[in-house]
């Protein structure tokens, strides 16, 4: 929603914050000076595809459909009880968001363009103060109702005010919804951080207002929702698996946008409570694809007759979108970890170098950024262009701000580097705590085994450092609760920001976030000259702007020592039956594996023979 390597699992924001580029609405008010409706857009303004596009490039448009996808998905996902994923309550099914439509999809080989889907175009004011949306009258709902302006006004009026707590934060200066008639919807903006609202709205999932008014939105069910899209909900056990159904009557599967994609009759997901019985599982035959976030078992888990002799293959595919924020992170809620200092000690404690040789088989680079693997990270002394962004705030900034950016230390790879380890203590006897001061206490939070071989290496340096830690293991529903809540002291984590970072940023690292259950930012920043620049983020009219901003917030993220920095490999590693074919273009920025992949019933029943 695509977890590096042995993270619990990917924390990733619901549907509003893979905010794609925006297509820019049609239907001009005569009181409103507008720009030309057009068929998409990004946030700049680029567009690879035109308005007579017949499919996008990464998709084969005559992949045959049939057959089923069953899978794991996302990292660390073991269990559901609700089938609503928009709200805060409840721990939701995935694949979910096959069941809804949107005004606009994305493109997945632009950062952040998007293009019409239920809207066939888009308008935005010349102001920016506004955007509409001119509708397909042929999109219909599951039961075939159609879908109108109303159902669009009715999501987003629903998702602001009883949606997760982030619909709230992104969609706060989205002032309106109107249905101007039945197929043409307008939202308008207040305020001057408005570059990314219409690419908000352009992506919210559209709900039905006549199946939501009878029912209640806010409360977990597992009753099937009814949506607009590809898939429907099939069978399902709660906490054991969900299946999804292609719908053949979707109204919307010959547009240009859908040619090629979503092939599989069926998608499933089966939820295993660990990731050696997921492993087996999949060499047994029970599921067909799984993705591969462990190294040990990468490198030796796959040792198999049926990899040896090419039925069960292994793919390495490339990931070129910016590879997240994946580490221990620390709660500056609590009172010890609102010190500095004792932040810094805590990640000096961790020996990256040794687990890399050790338990990584060196397949990993260190993590330095909250930007890495893209040209938003920081390095090097900051531009004059960043310096501009920083200046007005020296005097509350870190000297190490105006350096070269934090970058965790470089071990001798021992496992206990003697001079880190050292100066890890005088921090904390600094701070008051350790030799001779209070004792600090760290508890590390999480939910599963399979992390226990690089956390009690930490663990037992921590205590050399005079750190009273432990590892507290909880069950997964627990281990949501505690995390929406807040109530850990540390722990591992992994988010991903899109290419085109902008409103939901502030879920992330805003001030605002820190005190909202449900929101990403786990560190609990709050920090004035983060918030200034994360407008700067959202203000930027310029891909140029855009990475100036996002290098200085990082420069200031870093310095603040708020996580410890794990690791990232810039690839997918993908193990899947000998059943499926792809198109000969991977989409650039996802791996395309559920919307671009198809059956291959010739490989299948080849393999069935076997």
């Amino acid at each position: 929603m695509v977890a590096m390597q042995a993270a619990p699992f990917e924390r990733r924001a619901p549907m509003l914050t893979r905010l794609a580029a925006l297509t820019i609405a049609a239907a001009a008010l005569a009181t409103t000076a507008s720009a030309e409706p057009r068929h998409g857009l990004s946030a700049f303004g680029e567009l690879k595809y035109p308005a007579d596009f017949k499919h996008f490039e990464y998709v084969n448009p005559g992949a045959p459909k049939g057959g089923r996808l069953a899978m794991i998905g996302t990292a660390g996902r073991t269990t559901f009880d609700s089938f609503n994923n928009y709200i805060l309550k409840g721990d939701s099914a995935q694949g979910l968001e096959y069941l809804f439509d949107s005004l606009m999809t994305r493109a997945l080989d632009e950062p952040d363009a998007v293009y019409g889907l239920v809207a066939a175009s888009a308008e935005v004011a010349l102001d920016g103060k506004s955007v509409t949306f001119t509708m397909r009258p042929e999109a219909k709902f599951a039961d075939g109702t159609p879908v109108t302006a109303d159902d669009v006004v009715f999501s987003f009026e629903t998702l602001k005010q009883k949606g997760h707590p982030n619909f709230g934060l992104s969609l706060r200066d989205v002032v309106k919804a109107e249905a101007l008639d039945p197929h043409t919807v307008r939202y308008e903006f207040t305020g001057d951080l408005i570059r990314d609202l219409p690419l908000v709205v352009a992506e919210l999932p559209i709900l039905s207002k006549a199946y939501y008014t009878a029912r209640p939105f806010d409360q977990t069910s597992l009753d099937k929702p009814l949506g607009s899209g590809p898939y429907e909900i099939g069978a399902y056990k709660a906490g054991t698996f969900v299946s999804y159904k292609r719908r053949p009557d979707y109204w919307a599967r010959d547009l240009p946008v859908n040619r090629g994609r979503f092939n599989f009759d069926e998608l499933r997901y089966d939820y295993y409570r660990d990731r050696t019985l997921e492993l087996e599982g999949l060499k047994a035959g029970s599921f067909d694809f799984r993705e591969e976030f462990t190294s040990i078992d990468w490198a030796t888990g796959y040792d198999v007759p049926a990899v040896k002799e090419g039925r069960l293959i292994r793919l390495t595919m490339p990931d070129e979108r910016p590879s997240g924020a994946q580490g221990f992170f620390i709660n500056t809620r609590r009172e010890p970890f609102k010190d500095k200092r004792v932040r810094e000690a805590l990640g000096l404690a961790f020996d990256f170098e040794w687990s890399n040789k050790n338990l990584f088989f060196e397949l990993y680079t260190r993590t330095q950024s909250f930007f890495e693997n893209s040209d938003m990270k920081a390095s090097g002394p900051p531009s004059p262009e960043e310096l501009k962004l920083l200046e007005p705030y020296r005097d509350r900034l870190a000297p190490e701000v105006f350096g070269e950016p934090y970058s965790p230390p470089v071990t001798d790879a021992s496992g206990r580097d003697r001079k880190h380890l050292k100066r890890a203590r005088d921090l904390l006897t600094a701070a008051g705590y350790g030799d001779g001061g209070r004792p600090l206490t760290v508890e590390i939070l999480s939910f599963e085994s399979g992390f226990d071989r690089i956390v009690i290496p930490y663990i037992d340096n921590l205590k050399r450092i005079g750190v009273n830690a432990s590892l507290r293991r909880v069950d997964p529903a627990q281990y949501e609760r505690r995390m929406k809540s807040f109530d850990f002291d540390m722990t591992t984590q992994r988010y991903a920001l899109r290419l085109t970072p902008g409103v939901e940023v502030k879920s992330y690292w805003g001030s605002d976030a820190a005190a909202m259950d449900g929101s990403f930012n786990l560190a609990g920043i709050k920090d004035p000259v983060v918030d200034a620049l994360i407008t700067k983020v959202i203000e930027a009219k310029s891909r140029a702007e855009l990475a100036t901003a996002t290098r200085a917030l990082d420069r200031v993220l870093r310095a603040g020592q708020y996580w410890v920095p794990h690791w990232y490999k810039a690839m997918h590693n993908v193990a899947f039956w000998d059943k499926y074919a792809r198109p000969a273009v991977k989409p650039k920025y996802d791996e395309g594996v559920i919307e671009t992949w198809w059956y291959d019933a010739d490989k299948a029943a080849k393999l069935a023979k076997n």
